[in-house]
């Protein structure tokens, strides 16, 4: 009897061995080429409040179990997205008192917690400036520092998890420095009471294609004088094809990249067709690759 032996091709993703990640998110199922292009993994929607506890008597960890499962059966950075955002949360909440409110986000953490015990990174509250969470007055409101409930927020997060990097996670400030100051004062603030380890800034299609490399490069030399690491936590990027898609990640990707400040870069997804925004693929369905991501592999791989 004959036996043939089939073994897959598989090739190291593009920012192994190099001093920061470049990673990407998992959805319900993990891409099989994931494994040859990221270092790093974001849960897109699974771990998401809304996702987890659709009701308060139950709860549905399967998607985010599949992303933070998969990451770390591989040894790769996993990053926790998120506890705290007035988006995606959960319905049922805003039928609360404030105090059943707080007992609930607080219910939630310490689950989250109970879970996962290596989460690397968190995003603790998102979009603060944007989408603040509908629960805020019974986790603190603005109290005296004008952002109690952020406060609050990573406090409780800190007591669950005391090994992970905190990160307080925003859209619209690469694009913007008066958001970027903005946010800012928010960080100062935790930085007073040790609770943020990084700042994750959103660089989505909408605040990255026009934009220049040095207003960007401003931008992030703002945010890494505050001391502490920055993340870009959702990167894509589309144009009117697929060249003028590789242009603009030939534009704006090194200036984050080459930040001394910076410490990784995420991708909100990779595959065409299965990306939020239209057009943010870089590599299609069939396996080939998009000239953004021609370009990018070759990028990192020097850099």
């Amino acid at each position: 009897m004959i036996l043939l032996l089939v073994a897959l091709s598989f090739s190291d993703p593009i920012a192994q061995g190099k001093s920061k990640f470049l990673g990407n998110v998992i959805g319900g199922n993990v891409p099989s080429n994931f494994v040859n292009y990221w270092n790093q993994v974001t849960p897109e929607n699974g771990c998401k409040w809304g996702s987890v506890q659709a009701s308060q008597s139950s709860w549905n960890w399967a998607e985010c179990d599949v992303a933070y499962n998969w990451a770390k059966s591989r040894n790769l950075t996993f990053k926790f997205h998120c506890l705290v955002w007035g988006s995606q949360e959960p319905g049922w909440i805003g039928s609360l008192s404030n105090d059943a409110k707080k007992t609930a986000v607080t219910t939630w953490i310490n689950a989250v917690a109970a879970r996962y015990n290596s989460i690397d990174l968190i995003d603790v509250v998102n979009e603060v400036l944007h989408a603040p969470a509908s629960y805020r007055e019974a986790i603190g409101g603005s109290g005296s520092t004008g952002w109690d409930w952020i406060v609050w927020a990573f406090t409780q997060t800190r007591s669950a998890f005391p090994s992970s990097k905190l990160l307080i996670n925003e859209y619209g400030i690469i694009n913007d420095s008066n958001e970027a100051r903005q946010l800012i004062e928010i960080v100062n603030i935790l930085k007073s009471r040790n609770l943020v380890d990084g700042i994750g800034i959103q660089c989505h299609q909408f605040n990255v294609n026009s934009l220049s490399a040095a207003s960007a490069k401003s931008v992030l030399d703002q945010l890494g004088a505050t001391g502490r690491p920055i993340y870009s936590s959702e990167f894509d990027a589309n144009g009117n094809n697929e060249a003028s898609q590789a242009t603009i990640y030939q534009r704006i990707f090194p200036a984050i990249w080459e930040h001394s400040s910076v410490k990784g870069v995420t991708l909100w997804g990779y595959i065409t067709g299965t990306t939020w925004k239209d057009g943010t693929g870089i590599v299609e369905q069939n396996g080939n690759e998009r000239q953004a991501m021609t370009w990018l592999k070759q990028y990192v791989a020097s850099h």
